[in-house]
């Protein structure tokens, strides 16, 4: 645990008792502070208690004596409207922060002492995760400590504190930026920018705004790394050349750069010295595959070369790279059929990146519905054999999907999976997939999309080796 040590003998507030709000309590009372806390699940205000705080309505809070107010990412903080705690405390005067500022404030502590470690930050709309991991996977395979967390894993204030390898590998969602003011990583990178979380950001705009926020925060003397195959992110390479800041280097799919990291024709190439270089085939890393995950690795690629020197260490280990759990994740096969747990692909964008990679689909989609729908993924419906629905977004996914492809209302999971495997073992396809890849939020019916994964996981799990077409 990292301790939070910048409210010595101060009451700080903590809303929002979840896995980062209970890190927070930890920490602040590791570092000398009172804590005092809230979150309206029962479960939750318990495990606060336990963890040290004094739990107490926020309403009853007194705020002129609150330091800070530690805020949930999942809280409100502008969009579409701040929460009532977040305008008290505004009122209050009370800055409102993230447990990742807390972590940045132990850091910048360190900055000028021994063991002062790097953070990468990495950001983005898709493949941030994959990122996240396949760059700590490449440093620890170089003799690193690489600590990874944030929004993957373990949160900031739960990874170990600076060593003299340590380098801090942090996913930052938008959210988590929003409520971190103070970090100023040594490398940050977007992987790219689609519209997303609109109803917490209000427009694509407020929303790119926030993730080149985390670029420009970056000193001078370090670095960032930035897709530009998208409009967005391209626009965000161009303003950050401009602005003289820290040195950018460009990422591209498909298209050969003058400088930077690129992939094409199967293979991915360096072009950051004098003249560009093959450095391995992506074939080579068979947990990597499709268009998107290419760029997850030429980001990657880049990222790791700042602190590796050797880029044949970088390469073996892409090539070694095991993939990410709930991101086309195989868990299962019986007989031909293969099942694919993409749970993290809660929007559209991400969905298409699992559709893209498979033909004679058994798609399990729905949850909790995102603006736009699955209308943008109308060119992957010749892929898809038949489509299972789930939770609330099963009828608006049906009206996008009626008269194109096939579709069953299952509702819930369970069902979905059992009527997705009966009729791909009974199709006749070569090679059929039962392909979760929601295109949704999991909160309607699940706590995360890890929960969702897990539960899609343990109902293959309990598949019978032979399945049969139902009757």
């Amino acid at each position: 645990m990292i301790a939070a040590k910048s409210f010595p003998g101060k009451i700080v507030a903590v809303f929002g008792l979840a896995r980062t709000g209970l890190a927070s309590v930890c920490a602040l009372k590791e570092g000398g502070a009172q804590v005092i806390a809230w979150d309206d699940n029962a479960g939750a205000r318990d495990a606060g208690h336990q963890a040290g705080a004094e739990i107490t309505p926020w309403r009853e809070w007194a705020w002129e004596n609150i330091a800070a107010l530690i805020l949930s990412p999942g809280v409100p903080l502008t969009h579409p409207r701040p929460h009532e705690v977040v305008t008290h405390a505004a009122n209050a005067k009370v800055p409102v922060i993230g447990d990742v500022e807390l972590f940045a404030r132990e850091i910048r502590a360190h900055a000028d002492k021994p063991g002062k470690a790097p953070v990468i930050a990495i950001t983005g709309t898709n493949g941030k995760s994959t990122t996240t991991a396949l760059i700590g996977h490449i440093l620890a395979s170089a003799g690193f400590d690489a600590q990874v967390g944030g929004n993957i894993g373990k949160s900031v204030l739960e990874l170990a504190p600076p060593g003299n390898k340590t380098i801090y590998v942090l996913e930052m969602s938008s959210f988590q930026i929003d409520l971190t003011p103070g970090l100023h990583p040594d490398v940050a990178l977007p992987s790219n920018l689609t519209p997303d979380h609109l109803d917490r950001h209000g427009s694509i705009a407020n929303y790119a705004a926030i993730k080149e926020r985390l670029l420009r925060q970056v000193p001078k003397n370090g670095q960032t790394v930035v897709g530009v195959d998208d409009d967005t992110s391209a626009a965000i390479f161009t303003a950050l050349q401009a602005a003289g800041g820290a040195p950018a280097t460009p990422v591209s799919v498909g298209k050969v750069l003058g400088r930077g990291v690129f992939v094409v024709d199967g293979a991915l190439y360096d072009a950051q010295g004098q003249r560009a270089g093959k450095m391995m085939a992506v074939d080579e890393a068979s947990h990597l595959p499709g268009a998107h995950n290419w760029q997850n690795m030429a980001l990657a690629y880049a990222a790791a070369r700042i602190f590796v020197k050797d880029p044949r260490v970088i390469t073996a280990a892409i090539a070694s790279f095991p993939g990410l759990a709930h991101r086309m994740e195989e868990v299962g096969r019986i007989g031909k059929v293969r099942f694919v747990n993409d749970s993290k692909a809660t929007n559209a964008d991400a969905a298409a990146r699992a559709l893209a990679c498979y033909s004679d689909i058994f798609w399990i989609a729905g949850g909790k519905p995102k603006e736009g729908g699955i209308a943008g993924l109308a060119s992957y419906f010749p892929r898809i054999r038949k489509a299972y629905l789930i939770g609330e977004a099963a009828h608006d996914f049906s009206r996008t999907l009626d008269g194109k492809v096939v579709y069953d209302l299952s509702n819930t999971l369970d069902k979905a999976v059992e009527r997705a495997t009966a009729d791909a073992a009974a199709s006749q396809a070569a090679a059929p997939v039962v392909l979760l890849s929601p295109a949704s939020a999991s909160y309607d019916q699940f706590k995360d999309f890890e929960q969702r994964g897990e539960a899609f996981r343990a109902l293959v799990a309990k598949l019978p080796r032979e399945v049969r077409a139902a009757s």
